[in-house]
């Protein structure tokens, strides 16, 4: 089933129940999907593109989440963070910080990476392997810490 499917039907159980935060949140992506249609190729988009546009609206409304938080403004960063929840469904299953670490050591053996001046390679190699599975902050501050 299509993201575009799920998205429509969790749209129509959302209205039903009148839950309007995980409404909003399923119109961002479906406006996110009709956009990348309209302006993309005609064979629409491809399940990794699905997924990184997926992930870039949680990203964005996680991100405003800690802005709010950041300036006492909680009753603003709750219906981020709970929008940001309905989005994650859609999104594959996340790995644990420890399975993320395990793949980050494997990646700087293989690469043979001996400092911060290997870190865009190892950094390359861990997005492409953990696409979708792991948040690119996260990857980023496991692989900063285990090359320093």
């Amino acid at each position: 089933m299509s993201l575009e499917t799920k998205v429509m039907t969790a749209m129509k159980e959302a209205m039903k129940a009148k839950d309007q935060t995980a409404l909003a949140a399923l119109r961002a992506v479906k406006s996110e999907l009709l956009l990348a249609k309209t302006s993309g190729d005609a064979n629409g988009l491809t399940e990794d593109e699905e997924v990184k546009l997926v992930q870039k609206l949680v990203k964005q409304r996680k991100d405003s989440a800690r802005i709010y938080s950041e300036q006492n403004r909680e009753d603003l960063a709750e219906p981020e963070l709970a929008q940001a929840q309905v989005l994650e469904q859609f999104l594959p299953a996340q790995l644990s910080e420890e399975e993320i670490e395990a793949v980050v050591a494997e990646i700087i053996v293989r690469t043979e990476a001996s400092g911060m001046k290997d870190m865009g390679k190892v950094m390359g190699m861990a997005n492409t392997q953990l696409a979708g599975k792991a948040d690119g902050r996260t990857i980023s501050t496991l692989v900063k810490a285990k090359l320093s």
